[in-house]
């Protein structure tokens, strides 16, 4: 399909896309690498009124070191996270995810943050964030802010950003040494997760079992107390309500959980 008529502007900083949005209000959207914006678009499940493009926004790029943190610009793309001697080595998770994510094209065109904004629940970002601990370095008119990934999420394709606010960078504790396990189960290469699991550091997320990426408390909790890998992460869908559709059911996502959230404690790397 073709997007609704829109118009177009190029923000020439993380400033001017404030300005833009600002000006605009909720009629407008930001536009990064553009692939979860655009399919949306052409699908008219998003009909913006203006398109505020910010991919040419250096200073909202780029991946530097900062005390126990990583900091990751809203629009490095996956491909550059991916392959990053810096993050590699600091949270090796966050490469690996990356470097599940589509395509090699998509790769080199999606962004972290447009990922993260995005906020499928399905899709591999959210979830190694939710389980890596991270946040997410907010600014608006009121100054900026900080948002834990935990609670950066709020829906279905929804998240704590507001329509005047920009998501600028962003930031995962330093783990060079945990261990860290990443499965996911799909139809085809390059699909979204029909179940993931990302476990890190004692806290394990999980894809396509809600709204939005959560937290296998329960088996989290099993593990802290001397619970054998078996044993918790038979409880890892404890609390989870997945949606159901044509690739599976609410009890097979739950197997799922407790398949791959044993496979992904059982072959960590580290």
């Amino acid at each position: 399909m073709i997007p609704a008529p829109f118009q177009y502007e190029a923000a020439e900083s993380a400033g001017h896309a404030l300005d833009l949005l600002a000006r605009h209000g909720e009629d407008a959207k930001l536009l990064a690498g553009g692939h979860s914006l655009l399919p949306m678009m052409k699908l008219r499940l998003a009909v913006p009124s203006v398109v505020i493009d910010i991919g040419r926004v250096e200073e909202l790029a780029g991946i530097r070191a900062d005390g126990d943190d990583l900091v990751i610009g809203a629009t490095t793309c996956h491909a550059d996270v991916a392959a990053s001697d810096l993050v590699r080595s600091q949270t090796p998770l966050l490469a690996y995810a990356a470097a599940q994510v589509g395509d090699p094209q998509i790769r080199h065109r999606g962004t972290i943050g447009g990922s993260l904004a995005h906020a499928d629940p399905a899709a591999d970002l959210p979830m190694a964030l939710v389980a890596l601990g991270g946040s997410m370095e907010i600014s608006g008119p009121a100054g900026r802010r900080t948002v834990a990934a935990d609670d950066f999420f709020a829906g279905f394709f929804e998240t704590s950003l507001q329509p005047d606010e920009l998501l600028t960078a962003v930031r995962v504790p330093r783990h060079p040494g945990p261990d860290w396990g990443y499965q996911k189960f799909v139809r085809r290469a390059n699909d979204w997760a029909i179940v993931g699991v990302a476990a890190a550091g004692g806290r394990i997320a999980l894809a396509n079992m809600g709204p939005v990426p959560v937290r296998a408390t329960a088996a989290e909790q099993a593990l802290a107390g001397g619970a054998s890998v078996a044993d918790a992460a038979a409880m890892a869908a404890e609390g989870t309500d997945p949606a159901e559709d044509i690739h599976a059911d609410r009890a097979y996502r739950q197997h799922l959980a407790r398949v791959l959230t044993r496979r992904a404690l059982e072959h960590q790397k580290g």
